[in-house]
C-alpha cells in the first residue's frame, strides 16, 4: 500500500531539498517574495545611484575648490563653486532620504507578505507536517527567520545595484585625468568586490549553522515554557537547564565561528581599500611630478578613488551577513514551498444541496511506505442523524479514519464519500465546512472565550455565542466567571479546567452548525462530573447531526446508534451495544479491558 504523506526530515532548514550551490542562486529565490513591490525597490535603486553620482560630484568640487585655494586662486573665482556645492546639499538629502524610505517601505511590505506566506503555509500543510515539526523551530521560522530577510530587501538589492553603477563612472572620471589611474583602479576595485566569495563556502556552512542554532534553541525554549509544570512537579529543572545551556553553548560557537570569518573579511576589504587609495596617491603624485596631471586635479583623483570605494565596500559589510540571510530564506522558501499533504483537484464542489451521509468503503492508508497500514479495507457508514462510535485498542486506526473523512491526509486505498461523492471532489474549504472537529486535546487561544467559540462562526451574535454556550453546558460556569464571557482563557487555556474547555469547544462546534460532526474522546481523562457535564453536551450537540465518535468511555459508546470496533486497522465488528454483547467477541474483550484498568 502507497502512502501518500512525505518522509519530512525534522528540520524547517529543509535538508530533503538539495541546496542550490551558489549563495547567489540561493538569494534568487528570495526575489518572487517582493512581488509587487519591486517597483518601489527599482526607485529606491534610481534614488540611490543619483544621490552616490551627486555625493561623488560634491565630493570632486570639494576637493577642487581646496586645491584651488592651495594654489593662491582669488576668492572671487572660488564663489561659484562654492554657491554649486551648496545647491547640491537640498538634493544630496532628498535623494539620500529617498533611497532609504523606498527600500525599508519596499522591505516591510515584502516581509509582511512574506510572513502572510508562512502562515498560510502552516494552515496548507496542517496537520501532516506540522505533526512532525517543533512549534518553536516554526515560530523561528516565521518570525525570526522573516525578519531576517530584511537585511537584503532594504540594504542589499539597492547598494549592489548602486555598486555596480558608481564605480563606473568614477574609472571613468580617472580616466578623463589619466587613463593609468583608471587602469590602477580597476583591477583594485575587482579585488574587493570578490572578497566575499574568497570565504563563500565558510560563510554559507556558519549561516546554516546559525539559523538551525536559533531555530533549536527558540523550540527547545518554547518547550521549557509550555512544560513548566511538568518540570516542577518532577524536579527535572537542572535536567531542562543544562540541555538548554548545551544549546546556548553551540549558539554561541556558532556566532563565534560566524564572527571569526566576518572579522576576517572586515579586514580584507580595509585594507583592500586603503591599498587602492594609495596606489591612486602614489601614480597620482608620480604624474603631478612628471607634468602629465594638473595639480588641481590631483586632490580630486584622490578623493573619487576612495569615494569609488565605498559602494563597494557597503555591499561587502553587508554580504558579510547575507550567508546568515540566505540560510533563513532557504527555510522560508522550503515552507512556502512544501507541498501540503493533501491538493484541491477541483475548483468547485458537487452542484445542489450535499446530503450528509457519510461512507468509507474499503480505505486504506499508511502514513509511510515503511509502516504497516493505520487502516486498511476499513467499511462503515454513516447516516443523516446517526451517531456511529469507533472502538479500539490504541493504534487500531479509530483518529486515523476522523483524519482522513477531514482530508488531513488522502486515502491510499478505497474510498470515502459525502452525499454519494468523493470528499476528493470537494475543495478541502469546502469539505470542512460541512464538518466539525471537536478533538480530545482542546486548544483555546489566549483571547475571551467569546472570541474562542465565535471561532466557529466569526459573524455570531452575542445571543449566539451565548445560545451555543447553553447548549453545551458551558453557559453555567462562564456566567459564573469574574469578566463572564470576556474572560480571557489563557494561552492553551490554562485557566480552564479540562471538562470547561471540552464544553468551550462543543460551544464553538454547536456554532459552526455543521451538519457532520466528529468527536475524538472528547470525554477521555475528564473526572465523573467533567465527563457527565460534557456527555451531555455531546447528546445536545449530536441532535440532528451525522456524527462520528471516537470513544473510550463506556458512557459513550453505549449512547451511540451503532458501533464498529477496529483491531489493527480493520474492522473487527460492526452493530449496536447489545448486538455486540451478545456476540462476544472482540467488542466485550475491549469492554473487558477498561473495567480492569478502571478497577485498579
Amino acid at each position: 500500500m502507497t502512502a501518500v504523506t512525505h518522509d519530512h526530515r525534522h528540520d524547517t532548514g529543509g535538508e530533503d531539498r538539495v541546496r542550490p550551490r551558489s549563495l547567489s542562486a540561493r538569494l534568487r529565490v528570495l526575489m518572487p517574495l517582493l512581488g509587487e513591490h519591486r517597483k518601489l525597490i527599482a526607485v529606491a535603486y534610481l534614488a540611490g545611484a543619483v544621490h552616490q553620482l551627486l555625493a561623488l560630484a560634491s565630493a570632486g568640487i570639494g576637493a577642487y575648490v581646496v586645491a584651488l585655494a592651495a594654489t593662491g586662486t582669488p576668492a572671487g573665482e572660488l564663489t561659484g563653486w562654492i554657491v554649486l556645492l551648496a545647491a547640491l546639499i537640498v538634493p544630496l538629502a532628498f535623494f539620500n532620504v529617498a533611497d532609504s524610505v523606498f527600500a525599508h517601505v519596499a522591505a516591510f511590505r515584502a516581509l509582511a507578505d512574506t510572513r502572510g506566506k508562512v502562515y498560510a503555509a502552516f494552515e496548507r500543510l496542517s496537520p501532516g507536517y506540522m505533526l512532525e515539526r517543533r512549534s518553536g523551530d516554526l515560530g523561528s521560522a516565521a518570525i525570526a527567520d522573516v525578519e531576517q530577510i530584511e537585511l537584503f530587501f532594504a540594504h542589499t538589492l539597492s547598494p549592489l545595484a548602486v555598486a555596480t553603477t558608481v564605480p563606473v563612472a568614477t574609472t571613468v572620471a580617472l580616466g578623463s585625468f589619466h587613463w593609468s589611474l583608471a587602469a590602477a583602479l580597476v583591477p583594485v576595485l575587482l579585488v574587493l568586490a570578490s572578497v566575499p566569495a574568497w570565504l563563500r563556502r565558510r560563510a554559507e556552512t556558519h549561516g546554516r549553522e546559525l539559523r538551525e542554532s536559533l531555530g533549536r534553541i527558540g523550540a527547545d525554549s518554547a518547550d521549557t515554557f509550555q512544560g513548566l509544570r511538568e518540570l516542577v512537579n518532577f524536579g527535572g529543572r537542572e535536567q531542562r537547564l543544562k540541555l538548554l545551556r548545551r544549546e546556548g553553548s553551540r549558539l554561541a560557537a556558532a556566532k563565534a565561528r560566524h564572527g571569526r570569518r566576518s572579522g576576517i573579511e572586515y579586514s580584507a576589504t580595509d585594507t583592500i581599500a586603503l591599498v587602492g587609495i594609495l596606489v591612486v596617491l602614489v601614480l597620482g603624485a608620480r604624474l603631478v611630478a612628471e607634468g602629465e596631471l594638473a595639480a588641481t586635479a590631483f586632490p580630486v583623483a584622490v578623493v573619487l578613488a576612495a569615494m569609488s570605494m565605498m559602494p563597494v565596500l557597503k555591499v561587502t559589510e553587508v554580504a558579510r551577513e547575507l550567508s546568515v540571510v540566505a540560510a533563513a530564506a532557504e527555510r522560508i522558501v522550503t515552507l512556502i514551498e512544501q507541498p501540503p499533504p493533501v491538493t484541491d483537484l477541483v475548483d468547485a464542489g458537487p452542484a445542489g444541496p450535499i446530503t450528509p451521509v457519510v461512507r468509507f468503503d474499503g480505505v486504506g492508508f499508511a502514513y509511510r511506505d515503511d509502516l504497516r497500514p493505520a487502516v486498511e479495507g476499513v467499511s462503515f457508514e454513516i447516516r443523516p442523524g446517526e451517531t456511529v462510535a469507533l472502538v479500539g485498542h490504541s493504534g487500531a486506526g479509530k483518529s486515523t479514519c476522523a483524519n482522513l473523512l477531514l482530508r488531513f491526509w488522502d486515502v491510499a486505498a478505497g474510498s470515502i464519500t459525502i452525499g454519494g461523492h468523493d470528499v476528493r471532489d470537494f475543495p478541502t474549504e469546502d469539505l470542512r465546512r460541512l464538518m466539525t472537529l471537536v478533538p480530545q486535546d482542546t486548544f483555546l487561544f489566549n483571547t475571551s472565550l467569546r472570541e474562542n467559540i465565535r471561532l466557529g462562526r466569526a459573524d455570531a451574535t452575542d445571543a449566539e455565542v451565548e445560545a451555543a454556550a447553553r447548549a453545551a453546558q458551558a453557559h453555567q460556569f462562564i456566567a459564573e466567571l469574574p469578566h463572564g464571557y470576556d474572560t480571557v482563557a489563557g494561552e492553551l487555556g490554562a485557566r480552564m479546567s479540562g471538562g470547561q474547555r471540552q464544553r468551550v469547544a462543543i460551544a464553538r462546534a454547536l456554532l459552526k452548525d455543521a451538519p457532520i460532526l466528529v468527536m475524538d474522546e472528547a470525554v477521555s481523562n475528564l473526572d465523573a462530573a467533567s465527563e457527565q457535564a460534557v456527555t451531555a453536551a455531546m447528546n445536545s450537540a449530536r441532535q440532528g447531526r451525522t456524527t462520528l465518535v471516537i470513544a473510550h468511555r463506556l458512557s459513550t459508546i453505549r449512547t451511540a446508534d451503532r458501533i464498529v470496533v477496529l483491531d489493527r486497522g480493520r474492522v473487527a465488528e460492526t452493530g449496536t451495544h447489545a448486538e455486540l454483547v451478545a456476540a462476544d467477541g472482540r467488542y466485550v474483550s475491549l469492554l473487558a479491558a477498561q473495567l480492569d484498568e478502571e478497577s485498579v
